[in-house]
């Protein structure tokens, strides 16, 4: 009498499906590589960034920074560049340069900061909030087409994982001169 497959064996099935699409160097950095963090980190991150960054581009003109900046502020108007570099990770100058191509193009606009009068805030134009309306769905299908292999047990778990490493990040080393 044949038994009914486990769970676990059906879940091995399906990953060893999954691994046959996978090359050999892919499946060397996932299992045999003492930087695996880095490794799946960057990999995600690319999956995503890469087709929403050309995608932008192509469509709208803006590169990666430009668009980074946009993005900050229709999450969150009245910010300063200093959030955005903060929240970001690009430098300073890059940061620089992509905020006042978007002034330049009208998509943000700076006004005084009202809690601080010596500093600016950044705020979406009209054309700049029809851009982040339009880009945000395309990035959410993305992100939902990423996430569909994980349960939503699982979402939750690599959500509050990847937050506790955002948290930590002010506790990590900038030069590894030192």
């Amino acid at each position: 009498m044949r038994r009914a497959p486990t769970a676990l064996s059906r879940l091995d099935r399906e990953r060893e499906a999954a691994l046959r699409d996978l090359d050999p160097l892919t499946i060397t950095k996932l299992w045999d590589n003492a930087c695996w963090l880095s490794f799946r980190l960057n990999f995600v991150a690319f999956r995503f960034n890469d087709p929403v960054y050309r995608w932008i581009e192509t469509r709208y003109g803006l590169v990666r920074p430009e668009f980074v900046a946009l993005y900050a502020v229709g999450l969150r108007e009245g910010v300063a560049a200093k959030n955005i570099v903060a929240s970001s990770g690009l430098p300073k100058n890059t940061l620089s340069r992509a905020i006042q191509k978007l002034l330049t193009r009208r998509l943000l606009k700076r006004e005084t900061d009202q809690d601080d009068l010596r500093s600016y805030v950044l705020r979406l134009t009209p054309a700049g909030r029809a851009i982040f309306d339009e880009t945000l769905p395309i990035m959410v299908d993305q992100q939902s087409a990423m996430l569909a292999a994980l349960t939503e047990a699982e979402q939750r778990t690599l959500c509050e994982l990847m937050d506790k490493l955002v948290i930590a990040s002010p506790t990590w080393p900038t030069d590894l001169d030192g």
